[in-house]
Parts: structure tokens; sequence; C-alpha cells
């Protein structure tokens, strides 16, 4: 089992507490002592301001955040959670990702989905309706760019005659795909075109909300696994999935208790097929963030 946790640069009010260039260096490196995997980072670029009052959040530009983890870093890996896959174009997403990818040594990850905020959508230009066929094209893209070579291909906002992209990521086959969302479309698109995926915990209301389907229990997640494992065979898919997951019901009011519990759940967790746990913790201060860190630390040491 591996573990990420996601950086606070949601907490825009509180300024350079969170979102300033020692903020990202301190709490990247603490994650990296403490032994995690990955550190991860939101992507919302224009959200309304009734989402955020309601309890979204506003966020740095994730590539540029994840380019200061990595300057503070040499380990850890660079984890987007999530970037939505319709906002940019296809070609500029595939140049900004094998610039983090080269940078940092190879180590990005690049968390996807399709996206559910149509406010968003519409500031950015970006077509909802159609946002789940361009997320697939999208995935497409991404792969033939990072490729190095001449690209002929029409897409929905784009003609590419003949276009190349370099450098390449650092990552031979360049950074791994993990596609977010709990939707059947979205397994079939992980196991179809990336390399993870990314579920996560939603009751009714949510997934409403999020245009996705509910996830409220392990038999949930089996569940979506067992659909992916189902639709692998189907196509012929023989390489493994990643199954990045945040745990059910976490908190970390307190750390103590809630490590011994987690240590407890994890074979539950690695038997039904997660491969990585992802945590997002309360972060009053930037000293407090990073002790819930360091005490989820010494579970991610020991698995």
């Amino acid at each position: 089992m591996r573990f990420a946790v996601q950086l606070p640069i949601d907490h825009v009010r509180e300024g350079r507490e969170f979102v300033s260039r020692e903020a990202i260096a301190e709490m990247a490196r603490a994650a990296e002592v403490a032994g995690f995997d990955a550190v991860g980072v939101t992507d919302h670029p224009a959200p309304p301001a009734r989402w955020v009052a309601a309890g979204g959040h506003h966020g740095l530009d994730p590539f540029v955040a994840l380019a200061f983890a990595a300057c503070a870093t040499e380990r850890v890996r660079l984890l987007t959670q999530v970037v939505v896959l319709p906002y940019r174009n296809p070609f500029l997403l595939a140049k900004s990702a094998a610039s983090l990818d080269v940078l940092s040594n190879g180590r990005l990850v690049l968390g996807v989905a399709a996206g559910y905020l149509e406010a968003e959508f519409a500031a950015l230009g970006a077509d909802f309706a159609a946002r789940n066929d361009v997320a697939d094209e999208t995935l497409d893209v991404l792969r033939e760019a990072w490729r190095g070579e001449p690209i002929e291909r029409s897409g929905r906002g784009f003609v590419a005659k003949g276009v190349v992209q370099l450098p390449r990521p650092a990552q031979p086959d360049g950074p791994a795909l993990w596609v977010g969302g709990n939707a059947r479309r979205a397994i079939r698109r992980a196991v179809e075109r990336a390399d993870g995926w990314m579920p996560f915990p939603a009751t009714e209301r949510l997934a409403r909300h999020t245009t996705t389907a509910p996830m409220t229990s392990l038999d949930d997640l089996r569940t979506g696994v067992g659909y992916a494992r189902e639709h692998a065979a189907t196509i012929g898919r023989t390489r493994p999935l990643d199954v990045c997951l945040v745990p059910f019901g976490f908190t970390v009011n307190d750390p103590t208790a809630e490590t011994s519990r987690l240590a407890d759940e994890i074979p539950l967790y690695a038997e039904a097929g997660v491969t990585w746990l992802a945590f997002t913790l309360p972060a009053p201060s930037r000293a407090a963030w990073c002790d819930g860190v360091a005490a989820l630390g010494a579970l991610a040491r020991a698995s």
C-alpha cells in the first residue's frame, strides 16, 4: 500500500500560511520525511462563488504548485488530484505535464477527470455536454504528444497538422494517468486509457451533485473494482490497474486513534484492490497540518 496526502493549497484566505513558496516547500518536505509516497493538489481555475460559499474551494494552479513542491523534495511523487481534462487544450495540458515531469526527474502522476461544475465550464469556454467525449479524446492526445513524434489529428476545438512536442517526459511512457470518478464510464476510461482509477467516497447527495455514482462502503468499492476487472478482461488488458482511494470515514481529529484504526483496515482495502490511500488533513495552521502528516507517517512507513 502506498500513501498520498493533499497539500492544502485551497486555504487561500490564510494567505502565506498555506499558499506561499515557503509553505509549499515546508509541507511537501514534511510529507516526504514522514514517508508519504505522493503529495497532491486540486484544480479549480474559475469556480463559481456560490459553490465556494457552500463548501467548495479555490486553489493554486496545480502545475505551478507541484513545481514548487518538486523543488523542495527529492523522492515524493507529484499528484494532480484531479486535473479537469475539458478545461484545457490537450496540447497545452500535454506540455504542462511533460515540463513538470522533466523538471521533477519523472515524478508526476497525472490524476484527471471529466469534471462536473457547469458554471466553471462556462467560464472557461468548455463544452459541459461533451465533457466525457472530450476527456477520452484528451487522454489519447496526451499519449500521442508525449511520444515526441509528428501528430496529424483533428478533434474538438483543434486541428493538429504535423505538430511535435519536445522535450518528451522524463518517464519513458509519459506520466502515469489516473482517472477519477465512480461512474462506470469513468471506470471504463481508466481501464481503456489509463494506468489507475481514483474512486472517492460519495453519498447519494454528493454523487448527484458531482454527476457520479454513490460510493459509501467497501462493498461499493469491490463492485467497482470487479467491474474494472471484467472490462479489462473484455478488452484484453493484462497490466495492473492502480486504485487510489480516500479512506471511508477518515478524520484526523485524533491522529493516534485514526492511525490505529487505519492500520487494522489496510488489509481490507488491499484485499479489495486498493493500491494507494489518499488523505486530506485538517489544516487549522501549517504547523498543525505538518503534525498531522507526521502522525500518519508511521502508518505510511510501516506499510
